[in-house]
């Protein structure tokens, strides 16, 4: 597996106008990206810029895994993403060695990216999101 570095952290919020109203009025953190990624059922406020992001998501179906995910745990952190060179080959390698995947092929996530997820249980608890594609909002 080629990674190129952390990409993002996650974190699922109940409300996204509250959650961003705190990270740009408290923490000073300049007004983030909005972006409905219809595909994972979910609104994206993405801070900062290139790789090492902080990604607020907020889901717009209350059936989508984010909703059911706020339903059991609450908010906080959702996931880690990590850049890849090749998502493709990194998701055959991790099945490979036994990793646990819940994609077992790319999805296309906010940006235009592909992406896939590795379940906690292949990642020591963590939900690991693979990311290919050149990073949103450079």
């Amino acid at each position: 597996m080629s990674t190129k570095g952390l990409d993002h952290v996650a974190i699922a919020v109940k409300d996204l106008d509250v959650a961003v109203k705190y990270y740009v009025e408290v923490l000073g953190f300049p007004p983030p990206e909005i972006e409905v990624v219809e595909e994972q059922k979910v609104t994206t406020a993405i801070f900062g810029h290139g790789m090492g992001r902080i990604e607020l998501i907020c889901p717009t179906d209350p059936n989508s895994a984010v909703a059911k995910f706020l339903e059991k745990r609450g908010e906080g952190l959702h996931h880690v993403c990590v850049e890849v060179s090749d998502i493709e080959a990194t998701l055959a390698g991790l099945k490979a060695q036994g990793a646990q995947l819940i994609d077992q092929s790319p999805k296309i996530g906010a940006g235009g990216a592909k992406i896939a997820f590795v379940h906690p249980k292949g990642a020591h608890g963590v939900l690991t999101e693979l990311r290919q594609g050149r990073p949103t909002h450079e």
